[in-house]
């Protein structure tokens, strides 16, 4: 087979990871499509670059959201974006949440509040996985990992308060 239809095959195995990603860093539409053409763009471009030492997925999540991080200090750059207070104070009525969906949908809002790193960190424990895996993902070494991790669902739970509610 030659080495374009095995790269789209494997992307195309893989691509569920790619619209995970775009939702997690880009919240319209428009800069999903432009974000995901940009790591599918830069995907191809380093694909000779892959070993086969890690699994195809491994490699693809850590040009994925390298290229995410990249793209995103682009455009923040690009469009002078004014970075503000991580999260407010927090609010005086805390309100429990049962439905599913808007806990689903309060999560998300929490998250895009979180730095880079901060969210591939949770987009990849909430894929299930290793912190060895995260580490290399991320090249970070595995310590680094567990306490960043800590760190960064403690910060989730504080930004949810911050939202006024709680779960």
């Amino acid at each position: 087979m030659e080495k374009e239809a095995v790269f789209l095959q494997q992307v195309n195995a893989h691509k569920g990871i790619l619209f995970k990603i775009c939702r997690l860093y880009q919240d319209r539409e428009e800069d999903r499509q432009d974000l995901l053409q940009e790591i599918v763009l830069q995907l191809w471009s380093s694909y000779d670059s892959f070993r086969g030492d890690s699994q195809f997925s491994s490699w693809m999540y850590r040009v994925a959201l390298n290229t995410a991080i990249v793209y995103l200090r682009k455009q923040r750059h690009h469009d002078n974006f004014v970075v503000t207070a991580p999260y407010p104070d927090l609010a005086d009525d805390v309100r429990p949440v049962r439905d599913e969906q808007q806990k689903l949908a309060i999560f998300h809002q929490a998250v895009a509040q979180l730095g880079k790193v901060e969210k591939a960190l949770i987009f990849l424990y909430m894929e299930g996985h290793s912190g060895k895996d995260m580490a290399a993902i991320l090249d970070l070494s595995p310590g680094n990992v567990r306490v960043r991790l800590n760190r960064v669902k403690d910060k989730l739970q504080t930004i949810i308060k911050t939202l006024g509610y709680e779960f």
